[in-house]
């Protein structure tokens, strides 16, 4: 069976299109890497471009419903299913996108059995103050981001996985990493000034088409404003625009910072997978189109 193929990169660096084209020369399918386009309804604030997929399948966006919280094991588990779905029909299997958790979890070949709630725990850590969370869970697990501690809610819960394990020592072999053999990750270089350009562009034209109209559709459908705060960046900051508490403003040069900051981090994140073995074969985001597709190919053989 033919190799996974991994696009992967910042924000704003163009992945979508670049996987298109591979599918395109491949009779590929696309799978989603992206932890915010999995929900229904959330579509300018995570830039699905969904027109851009043209007659290309795409898995694992538009999965759950806006206001819930998906979590690593269910990508896990669900990228499995559609992965091995894919290679039982013979077709090519890409791997789109810029959460790094998700792909470096998947090309480390991670395994997460479910952990149930404990409420017990929960109740003994309800109202610590963040800091105090970090803390405790920092003892527990090495912190390589803040995806675990940037709300109180996401700190228990990562202290209530993090304790299940350390309770059952069997999992440990289960949980260690198992890396994929037949993959090839491919990151969308793209210049730290362009970047910046593309990204501030790109948020003025999705301001104008809509996006604060979004943030208040979601709302008036019933999601609670701090559901969607929970999701950070253009849901963090609209948000909060929209139930009053900073101006239009404010919310744009706001966002725009965190949105450059982001990117900076999805690099770091980028870099840190290399350092910890995972190869990444950078190609120039503007490179043309049957050149780009020509260099992926050559690095599946």
């Amino acid at each position: 069976m033919s190799k996974l193929i991994v696009i992967t990169g910042p924000t704003a660096s163009g992945k979508t299109a670049r996987a298109v084209d591979i599918a395109h020369a491949t009779g590929g399918e696309i799978i989603s890497a992206d932890s915010r386009q999995l929900y229904r309804g959330m579509d300018l604030g995570t830039g699905k471009d969904l027109d851009e997929y043209g007659n290309v399948p795409y898995h694992l966006i538009d999965i759950c419903q806006a206001g819930y919280k998906y979590n690593l094991f269910e990508y896990l588990r669900d990228f499995q299913t559609v992965y091995d779905d894919i290679r039982s029909r013979g077709r090519q299997a890409i791997l789109c996108g810029g959460t790094g958790l998700y792909v470096e979890s998947v090309l480390k070949g991670i395994q997460l059995p479910p952990v149930p709630e404990n409420a017990e725990l929960r109740e003994k850590l309800r109202g610590k103050p963040i800091d105090e969370l970090a803390a405790m869970l920092a003892t527990m697990k090495t912190l390589r981001n803040n995806s675990d501690i940037d709300t109180p809610a996401r700190a228990i819960r990562a202290i209530e996985i993090a304790t299940y394990y350390h309770e059952r020592p069997h999992l440990k072999d289960l949980t260690e990493p198992h890396p994929m053999t037949d993959a090839v990750v491919v990151g969308v270089m793209i210049d730290r000034e362009t970047r910046r350009r593309r990204i501030s562009d790109r948020l003025d034209a999705r301001l104008k088409a809509g996006m604060v109209d979004e943030v208040r559709r979601l709302i008036d459908e019933g999601v609670a404003p701090d559901d969607l705060i929970y999701y950070g960046l253009e849901y963090k900051f609209i948000t909060r625009h929209v139930i009053g508490e900073i101006s239009w403003q404010e919310m744009h040069d706001q966002l725009e910072i965190a949105i450059h900051q982001f990117a900076k981090r999805q690099m770091t994140w980028f870099r840190g997978m290399e350092k910890r073995g995972t190869p990444i074969h950078w190609l120039d985001w503007d490179l043309p189109r049957d050149e780009f597709v020509t260099r992926v190919l050559e690095l599946t053989k």
